[in-house]
């Protein structure tokens, strides 16, 4: 619960160039992406559901394996993911043959104009 005044938050609570956090981040504190990848990378023994095999995995290791299981099961999401991941965005092209050309290949703006 906030106990601003109703004129505090139509007036704004700070003057302008007058910062809500003046001292900022604590110095060394982590951010929100350097707390992600450091859980990620937290080892621990898992069994590796391709190989079978009780190995040192990371949480990144263990959830693309998930996927990879889920993807092997039919699931289009997963394999969509891991593609991205493996080989980026896909690209689509388009074929055009000479059939489906344009009729005008060029347009005489000049016809437009008058």
């Amino acid at each position: 619960q906030h106990n601003m005044a109703k004129e505090d938050i139509v007036n704004n609570r700070y003057k302008k160039g007058e910062s809500g956090n003046p001292t900022g981040r604590k110095k060394g504190s982590l951010n929100r992406k350097k707390v992600a990848q450091e859980y990620l990378a937290f080892l621990q023994e898992e069994v590796n559901p391709l190989t079978v095999i009780k190995e040192l995995l990371s949480n990144e290791d263990v959830i693309a394996l998930a996927l990879i299981d889920k993807a092997k099961k039919g699931d289009l999401t997963a394999y969509k993911v891991l593609m991205y991941s493996a080989y980026g965005a896909l690209k689509q092209s388009i074929e055009v043959t000479e059939g489906e050309q344009p009729i005008f290949k060029q347009l005489d703006l000049t016809l437009l104009i008058k």
